[in-house]
């Protein structure tokens, strides 16, 4: 993950900025990070224990396996499954910027760089392919229930991992533990390579990670508005005009949130960059305060997606309440043989 790996262990472990900065961030970062790390697993789990719940019922389930229902589960089953394993790297790098130093070896210093890196890219991977399927259910609905089958749709989210692992490969390589000059007293699992091939593979990523994505998304839900659009206007469908306003505006939010989460990581990137006076270990001390917000922001992009992907369905919500009930008329069965 670019974020993660490249912004805040470099340019908290690698940065000549002051000591009250230093001090603010080894105590505001670990507080953040705990945050965000119980609302994502928390939200995530949620997630997945609902749509588990989902296949066993059989709810949306069709004699061809249709996306409508159980492929988009698929996706979002996969999508939470990325992220949870995403904020399984986080405690190192809280624990690295308490400790403003990287205690955990050369080899760790590689498997997370290249796991944080892999499953940010095939958590962004995932959202792109949900918008684009909810497109097809949407505008081709006939294309879309014998193209997108469960089985297609497993080895799709499944395959999604192939790029994104390629992608992350170079942190696995070339990533390692060293002592940086702006780091003197500590050593660090900083940025590799030398300054042109990182500007290289920064630019690749933020174009296969970001951009590209980043257009699939907002050009899939622009043309789901727009189709919807002419359909109200031709009359075709007499409640496109309330179902035209949820899409447009749960699309706006989708769009704005990917944009607003991962723009500041992937900024602060391609400015060092750019700015060769920052060297390849660390950044520059001008860039101190905006690295921490800019890593806020991405980690929180592993919490919102449960709340945009998936709290925003009506049908999510029906069968939070139901999981929810179930489980107080458990606790309510609990404490009755308890007193009994």
């Amino acid at each position: 993950m670019v974020t993660w790996n490249s912004t805040s262990s470099e340019g908290l472990l690698g940065n000549d900025s002051n000591a009250g900065l230093d001090n603010v961030e080894q105590v505001l970062v670990p507080i953040l990070d705990a945050l965000i790390l119980v609302m994502g697993v928390g939200g995530h789990t949620m997630v997945m224990v609902i749509l588990c719940g989902r296949w066993r019922r059989g709810v949306g389930h069709s004699p061809h396996g249709s996306m409508t229902g159980t492929g988009t589960d698929i996706l979002l089953m996969a999508l939470s499954a990325a992220d949870l394993l995403l904020l399984s790297m986080l405690p190192f790098h809280t624990v690295a910027i308490a400790m403003q130093q990287w205690p955990f070896g050369d080899l760790m210093c590689r498997l997370v760089s290249f796991l944080g890196s892999a499953c940010s890219s095939a958590s962004v991977f995932t959202l792109a392919t949900l918008a684009v399927s909810r497109y097809l259910n949407v505008v081709q609905p006939a294309r879309a229930y014998g193209l997108l089958s469960t089985r297609r749709v497993s080895i799709a989210a499944a395959l999604l991992w192939v790029p994104a692992c390629c992608l992350a490969a170079p942190q696995l390589v070339f990533r390692s533990v060293g002592m940086p000059r702006r780091a003197p007293d500590g050593l660090a699992c900083f940025a590799f390579l030398s300054h042109r091939d990182q500007l290289i593979y920064g630019l690749i990523h933020f174009l296969m990670a970001f951009l590209l994505p980043l257009i699939t998304i907002a050009v899939a839900y622009g043309s789901i508005y727009v189709f919807l659009w002419g359909s109200q206007h031709a009359g075709r469908a007499p409640q496109v005009e309330r179902y035209q306003s949820k899409v447009t505006q749960t699309s706006a939010m989708l769009v704005l949130a990917f944009t607003l989460c991962w723009l500041p990581s992937y900024g602060l990137m391609l400015a060092l960059l750019v700015d060769e006076s920052s060297g390849a270990t660390g950044a520059s001390p001008r860039y101190g305060p905006f690295s921490v917000f800019a890593r806020l922001m991405a980690t929180s992009s592993t919490v919102m997606n449960p709340i945009l992907y998936v709290l925003m369905s009506q049908k999510f919500r029906l069968d939070l309440l139901r999981l929810f009930k179930r489980g107080g008329q458990r606790a309510s069965g609990a404490v009755a043989m308890a007193a009994a």
